[in-house]
């Protein structure tokens, strides 16, 4: 290799190291401060909801308390299906992709996450998710999922609670 390609190449690694370290530390200070406030300490508690994401929800999100409902927090995310209805049949398209761009991203990468996470053979059948799973792809089902970890974000005012294990318990 030419000395100056062998020299951009070292360059080039150092900025990478460089940006590396920065990010690291900007990581840190983020979890710090996610465990200072009490909402973000609560969002935490959400499977698939972490520091980021709890401090995003809650530095770009309105108040949860402008919702009528959970489906209303959804919509402003653009989580649910555009609806092309007419003459009383109700048609429903992909997501409406209509909101806060930023927070359904988040939401919707915790819900692959977790979908990875837990993988295919530890979800049961039984449940809503393991249903969902077998007759829908991978992607549809994340995005499912993220519309429902959002209704969760605005009906809980308290900690995630699984609702599969309350339903065995």
């Amino acid at each position: 290799m030419p000395k100056l390609v062998h020299d951009l190449c070292r360059d080039m690694l150092q900025q990478i190291a460089e940006k590396t370290a920065r990010i690291q530390a900007m990581l840190v200070r983020l979890k710090e401060l996610a465990t200072k406030t009490e909402t973000a300490k609560r969002l935490q508690t959400m499977p698939g909801v972490g520091p980021i994401t709890a401090l995003a929800i809650e530095a770009f999100g309105p108040p949860m308390e402008t919702f009528r409902s959970g489906r209303d927090f959804a919509a402003w995310l653009g989580l649910v299906p555009r609806q092309y209805s007419s003459g009383g049949k109700q048609r429903l398209g992909r997501a409406s992709k209509a909101g806060q761009l930023d927070i359904r991203k988040l939401l919707i990468i915790g819900a692959m996450s977790r979908l990875s996470w837990l993988g295919r053979k530890s979800i049961s059948e039984k449940t809503w998710l393991g249903r969902i799973l077998l007759k829908k792809p991978r992607m549809l089902v994340a995005v499912a999922l993220a519309n429902k970890m959002a209704r969760a974000i605005w009906t809980k005012k308290e900690n995630y609670r699984d609702p599969a294990l309350e339903a065995t318990a």
